[in-house]
């Protein structure tokens, strides 16, 4: 029996304006690069900033805050996705990049209203969610995931000079005219929404909202009896949970802690972004040299490593060769996605992949959280040998390890494999925007 619809009376939505030429995946990436290059400005000020706001617990704030901004994407998206189907997807990419940039200015206001509407702008800052609705939409499947890819270097490409410009206009101008350009950025952002990204979904092609469409857990509920599927997920949770707890405290771990200045950590930030870029634009060749297991394993074991080094190292050398190996080991989460695109059948992979995203967004919703609490019982905003949070994620990566060992090298699926050159290739960044908060 299909599922009970309800549409709330939403059959036909708003119409936001026509926008210009006909809709397309450049419309996806000017978007992406805009409100990604405005919070980049501001990864420098954010560090200032969240020292001057929680001098006492700043690494336990941190966590909090982003962890309940990841909480609220996740049980948000699911609604904001079905939204799209009922309004179109201009309307919702409107109201996400709104509430996504919508922090910024507050720093001029009030540091505590920027955090604390940092935070609750999760529930509608899901940006990429739509994003990719959107992309579906405008591409065949053989170009999707291409276009993936695009999106993903793009993401990386406003890394690379974002935080480094933020750096130098804050040191010679302070940090208002930092906010000051990044809020510029992201009121041309939402303009450019408003007026230039034509709607991609017809009317004719809108559904009805399912009450099944709303259930943030509704993926993983279909890891099933699969004990292969289930081995995949419970990889990709040991992996992305430690990851998503690190992309949310390094910078200011970098800073408060080791004593990088702010000048050091642009360069980092950069020399990162670019390795990791040439790390998975090399992927498809190391699968078919070394086949996806071995891949994975590689990956996860240069993963574990570099957290090893951030949990005892105390000099900045220790910490650039940790970037490095975090780098070279940025090809785990796109391998592990590959491996379920070779080994999987046609029929199974939208299923596993849903439920490898669905863990993914978990994850970023936990990790953030479970990194500043453990900041905070091992008393890490003061001085301690070992960083207790890093130590944790390097045991999980050891157990995904041991779980990887038993994964099949090959197996044949029930279909038709799926081509190797429709793999989609997702660009993991082992540093992530602070805020993204």
């Amino acid at each position: 029996m299909p599922p009970q619809r309800c549409h709330f009376g939403l059959k036909k939505g708003p119409t936001v304006g026509h926008g210009i030429g006909k809709a397309s995946v450049t419309h996806t990436l000017i978007v992406i690069l805009l409100e990604y290059s405005a919070w980049g400005l501001l990864t420098m000020p954010m560090i200032a900033t969240l020292k001057e706001t929680f001098p006492d617990e700043p690494f336990l704030m941190n966590g909090l805050v982003m962890g309940i901004k990841g909480t609220l994407s996740f049980l948000s998206a699911p609604l904001i996705g079905a939204l799209s189907e009922i309004w179109g997807r201009k309307l919702l990419l409107l109201v996400t990049v709104t509430f996504s940039c919508l922090p910024i200015p507050l720093m001029f206001v009030h540091n505590w209203w920027f955090f604390v509407i940092a935070s609750l702008s999760g529930v509608f800052g899901v940006t990429f969610s739509v994003v990719f609705a959107y992309i579906t939409d405008v591409t065949t499947p053989e170009e999707r995931s291409r276009s993936h890819g695009m999106l993903s270097a793009t993401f990386a490409a406003s890394l690379v000079v974002s935080p480094a410009l933020g750096n130098i206009l804050m040191s010679m101008y302070g940090i208002n005219t930092v906010v000051f350009f990044a809020t510029t950025i992201a009121v041309v952002d939402v303009l450019f929404v408003w007026l230039a990204v034509p709607e991609s979904l017809p009317r004719k092609l809108r559904t009805r909202i399912s009450w099944r469409q709303l259930d943030p857990f509704g993926s993983l509920r279909m890891m099933g009896s699969d004990k292969n599927i289930q081995m995949l997920c419970l990889i990709v949770f040991l992996l992305l949970l430690p990851a998503a707890g690190e992309y949310s405290c390094m910078l200011a771990y970098l800073k408060l802690r080791i004593g990088f200045d702010f000048e050091e950590l642009s360069v980092l930030i950069a020399f990162i972004a670019i390795l990791s870029i040439a790390m998975n634009l090399a992927l498809g060749s190391l699968i078919r040299a070394l086949g996806a297991k071995r891949v994975i394993l590689v990956g996860l074991g240069m993963n574990m490593l570099q957290l090893l080094l951030y949990s005892f190292g105390t000099e900045k050398w220790i910490m650039w060769t940790a970037g490095l190996v975090a780098a070279l080991g940025s090809m785990s989460f796109p391998a592990l996605s590959a491996y379920a695109c070779i080994y999987y059948d046609s029929q199974s992979q939208g299923v596993v992949q849903d439920m490898i995203n669905a863990m993914s967004s978990l994850c970023n919703s936990l990790g953030p959280g479970v990194f500043g609490i453990i900041f905070y019982l091992a008393d890490m905003d003061q001085d301690h040998p070992v960083a207790a949070p890093f130590l944790f994620g390097a045991i999980c990566l050891l157990i995904a390890i041991l779980v990887a060992i038993f994964m099949p090298l090959s197996q044949e699926p029930m279909g038709k494999k799926a081509d190797f050159s429709e793999m989609p290739y997702v660009i993991e960044m082992l540093i992530e925007v602070p805020t993204s908060v």
